[in-house]
């Protein structure tokens, strides 16, 4: 297992047992520099099942006061969600345009980013890898979710995993998702300005315009520091909710995403076999 920060390309990272029975496909690991724990986690996580990650030193949001916040429409955001933008969501949504920076920068054509939270099994990159060849068009590919509701398949790779979109949403979470450099290029021209949380734009390919795509089933877990969430509390959440009569634009809003959504899945080509 290695641990990289940023300095050397990724192509010239040594590659771990699994890695070496699948394409290049480098992990990138968003942490945050005041936490240490996590990235320890991740760390020890990576070198038990073989894999070598790249650490992407995170925004903390918490830490910039809102009149030095970039590229965010905050009007839009509160039509859009029915609430105030959290700190936590500031950074974290710099945090994975950095992620997807670098790896355009990197030249490499695909690779896995990840939250510090996960726990990633040996087989991961292989797992991935097998998705990418199963469907050559996709662009995005979210590997982890926290619902998959009217799951609609578009095809299964050799190792059995089945891959498509979700008639209903949002899936929610951007804890770990293979892009490639084709897809991050779109995602940092279409999600340059902030209107939305990361993980819900990140689904919205209808307009990204990345040929997004989801995993039916998980090909990561959660580990026991994703409680202590870096992002906002419930109680967070609620002090920036306004009443509810005023929430209706995004109810609208919502409305409307629920139909492209469908849409979306519905359009979605499905190889034979």
């Amino acid at each position: 297992m290695m641990v990289n920060e940023s300095s050397e390309p990724l192509s010239a990272r040594p590659q771990g047992p699994e890695e070496a029975l699948a394409p290049r496909l480098p992990i990138l690991v968003i942490n945050l520099d005041r936490a240490g724990d996590r990235m320890a986690e991740i760390a020890r996580n990576a070198a038990e099942s073989g894999l070598s990650i790249e650490r992407i030193s995170g925004v903390d949001g918490k830490a910039v006061p809102p009149a030095q916040w970039v590229d965010v429409d905050a009007a839009l955001f509160a039509r859009r969600t029915g609430r105030g933008l959290l700190p936590g969501e500031y950074g974290c949504y710099r945090s994975h345009l950095a992620a997807l920076s670098r790896m355009v920068e990197s030249g490499v054509p695909a690779a896995i980013i990840v939250e510090d939270d996960i726990v990633m099994p040996p087989d991961l990159i292989a797992r991935a890898s097998a998705m990418m060849e199963t469907l050559p068009s996709a662009d995005v590919l979210k590997l982890v979710n926290h619902r998959a509701h009217g799951f609609e398949p578009a095809a299964v790779t050799p190792r059995g995993d089945r891959i498509g979109r979700c008639l209903w949403g949002p899936q929610g979470s951007a804890a770990c998702y293979l892009v490639t450099r084709a897809g991050a290029r779109k995602l940092l021209s279409s999600l340059k300005v902030m209107s939305l949380p990361f993980d819900v734009a990140l689904e919205r390919g209808w307009e990204t315009g990345a040929e997004t795509y989801v995993s039916e089933t998980d090909l990561v877990g959660f580990g026991e520091l994703r409680a202590a969430t870096m992002i906002g509390t419930r109680e967070d959440y609620r002090a920036v909710k306004p009443a509810r009569w005023r929430r209706l634009p995004a109810q609208l809003f919502q409305l409307g995403e629920i139909l492209a959504r469908r849409r979306y899945a519905r359009a979605m080509p499905k190889k034979a076999g």
